[in-house]
């Protein structure tokens, strides 16, 4: 056994994203103590980038010392009690985990479904307050990663709250690559992962809470069933001023990476972000349609970081992945649930979403379903893409 040295992957599947140098440099910074005054001025800039990454105002502002999934559960056990009627809008694998967190924080689970694949239809959605008007709390996700589909969550948040309902929305694919706005649309309880459009290392998850969310949540009839993820302990650590109480030892070089991506981000500036992704994502669109490919979301509602590719007829999923991971290093996504073996999940996000990752993909993917003798258009790809890259500098 010896020193573990992985190889060099460009990494284009639903998450983890490429991760940038500075990034990495940062998390090879000297450890220091989680209480040091030097790392608690670390800790309140990382909320202020925070605040900036989410467009908000909210105090509590913070990332929870594990990945995106504890961040989901932060939300749900926080704010659900025994016996709450929650709604939860299910288009994918994502709104289904929201189901599980209602049910083990003792909750009733009413269900709103689209297919995968399909934004959340908000007509469905108020339907079921209709019938529900004793819910309060609307769980829904923004960017589905299981099926690159993306719904209107400001919309939908506002027609929560027409009905007096809290609002929890999952962030975890589009903080950072696509419009996410927290005060100016009203979201009440909201969470993310560092591994996608922030280009971070796993195991973080900003989260943040208005303050109709942390009345709730001061207000609770009972305990919070998870005393790790309780915000009225957590808080204690993650408040304000100088003077912390000891909660746990948070991931003290994970938190330095985490301060560099959002510091890069708000170097680039967020507009500039969401652009990057969207040129990046129709250069991809340009090659794969080109090719004779097709993405299975519609127009409109496709994410610009996520983007889930029709399988052509004939050709075996795991296959073309393993090819493309052993031939050319590069990793893409399967097909989750109802789209296992039907779509690949090629990702955009963070510093993953360059030109040069983008012409790799297409050309690798080109090579490799050519040789198996797939139903496209050879040749083509790379000039379409190279057309729309040359165009948008312009």
């Amino acid at each position: 056994m010896k020193s573990f040295n992985p190889p060099v992957r460009t990494l284009m599947g639903p998450g983890p994203s490429d991760v940038h140098p500075r990034i990495l440099e940062a998390l090879s910074r000297p450890t220091i103590g989680h209480l040091d005054p030097a790392f608690i001025q670390l800790m309140d800039e990382v909320k202020e980038l925070l605040q900036y990454a989410f467009q908000t105002k909210n105090a509590l502002t913070m990332p929870v010392s594990a990945p995106g999934s504890a961040g989901m559960e932060t939300c749900f056990v926080n704010l659900v009690e025994p016996g709450d009627k929650v709604v939860v809008c299910q288009n994918g694998v994502f709104g289904g985990r929201m189901k599980e967190n209602v049910e083990r924080c003792g909750g009733i689970a009413i269900m709103v479904e689209d297919a995968w694949g399909e934004a959340i239809d908000i007509a469905k959605l108020e339907a079921a307050l209709k019938a529900n008007p004793d819910a309060s709390i609307v769980a829904m996700v923004h960017a589905e990663t299981s099926t690159g589909a993306q719904s209107d969550v400001a919309a939908l948040v506002k027609l929560a709250h027409a009905y007096d309902c809290l609002t929890i929305v999952d962030a975890v694919t589009s903080l950072g690559g696509t419009p996410i706005k927290v005060d100016e649309w009203e979201i009440d309880a909201i969470y993310s992962g560092s591994q996608k459009c922030l280009s971070c290392t796993p195991g973080l998850s900003p989260l943040s809470f208005n303050e109709r969310a942390l009345d709730k949540v001061r207000n609770r009839k009972t305990k919070v069933q998870s005393w790790f993820l309780d915000l009225n302990l957590v808080m204690g650590y993650w408040g304000t001023g100088a003077k912390r109480a000891y909660h746990h030892t948070a991931p003290i070089n994970a938190l330095y990476s985490l301060h560099e991506s959002l510091l890069m981000l708000k170097e680039e500036g967020l507009e500039n972000a969401w652009a990057r992704h969207h040129k990046n994502h129709l250069a991809l669109k340009a090659g794969l349609e080109a090719m004779g490919l097709s993405c299975s979301v519609k127009e409109g509602d496709r994410l610009p970081q996520l983007n889930a590719v029709t399988i052509p007829e004939g050709i075996e999923d795991a296959v073309v992945r393993g090819r493309l991971l052993t031939e050319y290093n590069l990793e893409i996504g399967a097909g989750l649930g109802a789209l296992a073996g039907k779509v690949w999940r090629i990702g955009l996000m963070g510093h993953s979403s360059r030109a040069e990752n983008i012409l790799l993909c297409v050309g690798a993917l080109e090579s490799v379903l050519g040789d198996m003798g797939a139903d496209i258009k050879l040749g083509v790809a790379l000039p379409a893409m190279q057309k729309l890259l040359a165009e948008s500098e312009k």
